[in-house]
C-alpha cells in the first residue's frame, strides 16, 4: 500500500488518498476519511446593485437653457459645469447693482468727512450708510443669481439621463440631468427571516457580481419586513465600483452543528429507504471489502456530507461498486 501525494481539489478536509493493488496492472483508489462535528452550507441570494447616490439635478431658477456640456454616459467630476442658462438679463442687473454700489460707496465716504467736520446731521449720515448697505446686498443678490445660472456636478459620477435640450425654457423644478455616483455602489438583498441571525453589521460577505467575486460590508438591515413578507432588506456597501444594475448574488455560509464526514459523490451507491451505500476496506489485516450505510445531509459541488457508521481512519473505496465487490479480499 502506498500513499499518493495528492490532495482533495475542494474546500473540504477529506482525508488522504491511498492505493491498493488489485492486479498487477490495476490500482484501486481509496480515501482515508476524517469526521467533523460541523459543516457549512452555502446559500446564494439574488440582489440588486445600485448606485450609492443617484440624483436628478435641476437649476434653482427659471430661464432658457443656453448650453448643455454633457450627454448620457459621460463621466464627470465634482464641480464640473454640466449646463448653463442664458445669463444676459442677470448680467445687466448685476452691472446696475455694481454701479449703484459704487455711487453709494462714494456718497458714504463723502458723508463721513462731512460728519466729522459737523456739516451734516446724524440722520443724513445714517441714510447714506443705509443706501450703501442696500446697494451692497443687491450686488450680492445678483451674484448669487448669476452663480445659479450654472449647473455643476454634485459629486464624481456618470450621466445616466438627459431630460431637456438647449433652448428649452424651464422653471426651477425641471430636472435637467440624472447623475450616478462613480465611486461607490451598494447592494440591496432580500434576506429571509431565518437567515437574519447569520448576518452581523459591519462584517464583510462574499458576492458574485457577474464573473467576479467581491466583498461587501453589511451596512444596515431595514427595521421592517418587505411588503409584509418574512424577508428584510439588507444593504451592503463596496469599496470598489461595479456597474449599477449588474446581476449579483450574496453567498452566505451557514454553519451546521452535525457530526459527519465529507465523501466524494463517486464513492456513494444508492441503497434502500433513502440511504446510500459506501464500500470500505477493513483494516483488520484481511483487506476485505465491507459495506456501510450512510445518510446524505448536504451536497456541495462534487462532495456530500454524510452521517452513518463510518469513523476516522476508515478506507472508503472511490468508485464504489464499479470498482469492487462486497466481500472481496484484496
Amino acid at each position: 500500500m502506498t500513499i499518493y501525494k495528492h490532495f482533495c481539489k475542494t474546500l473540504f478536509v477529506c482525508g488522504v488518498y491511498l492505493s491498493f493493488s488489485l492486479y498487477a496492472d490495476q490500482q484501486l483508489e481509496v480515501l482515508e476519511v476524517k469526521t467533523s462535528n460541523t459543516y457549512e452550507v452555502s446559500k446564494s441570494l439574488p440582489g440588486k446593485l445600485l448606485p450609492f447616490q443617484q440624483s436628478k439635478i435641476a437649476f434653482e431658477i427659471p430661464g432658457r437653457i443656453n448650453s448643455i456640456f454633457v450627454d448620457i454616459g459621460d463621466k464627470v467630476e465634482e464641480g464640473n459645469i454640466l449646463a448653463q442658462l442664458d445669463d444676459n438679463e442677470i448680467n445687466a442687473n448685476l452691472e446696475q447693482a455694481l454701479a449703484r454700489l459704487d455711487l453709494a460707496t462714494q456718497v458714504l465716504n463723502r458723508f463721513k468727512d462731512l460728519k466729522e467736520k459737523g456739516f451734516i446731521s446724524n440722520q443724513d449720515f445714517d441714510k447714506a450708510k443705509s443706501e450703501y448697505l442696500i446697494a451692497k446686498s443687491q450686488v450680492k443678490f445678483f451674484q448669487v443669481k448669476k452663480s445659479q445660472t450654472v449647473l455643476r456636478a454634485p459629486y464624481d459620477g456618470f450621466i445616466q439621463d438627459r431630460f431637456v435640450d438647449e433652448g428649452t425654457v424651464i422653471s426651477g423644478s425641471n430636472p435637467i440631468l440624472e447623475i450616478l455616483e462613480a465611486n461607490k455602489v451598494e447592494a440591496h438583498v432580500s434576506i429571509p427571516e431565518d437567515l437574519i441571525k447569520n448576518l452581523i453589521i459591519s462584517y464583510e460577505y462574499t458576492f458574485k457580481i457577474g464573473s467576479e467575486i467581491a466583498q461587501g460590508k453589511l451596512k444596515r438591515l431595514a427595521p421592517m419586513s418587505l411588503s409584509g413578507s418574512n424577508s428584510r432588506l439588507a444593504i451592503f456597501e463596496f469599496n470598489d465600483f461595479f456597474l449599477p444594475g449588474s446581476v449579483i448574488d450574496l453567498v452566505i455560509k451557514i454553519k451546521k452543528n452535525e457530526k459527519g464526514l465529507w465523501l466524494p459523490i463517486n464513492s456513494l451507491s444508492q441503497s434502500e429507504q433513502g440511504l446510500w451505500s459506501v464500500y470500505t476496506i477493513s483494516n483488520d489485516g484481511t483487506n476485505t471489502v465491507e459495506k456501510d450505510l450512510v445518510q446524505i445531509l448536504h451536497f456541495e459541488n462534487n462532495y456530500a456530507f454524510v452521517s452513518g457508521t463510518l469513523k476516522d481512519g476508515d478506507l472508503v473505496v472511490l468508485g464504489g461498486l464499479s470498482k469492487i465487490i462486497e466481500g472481496q479480499t484484496l
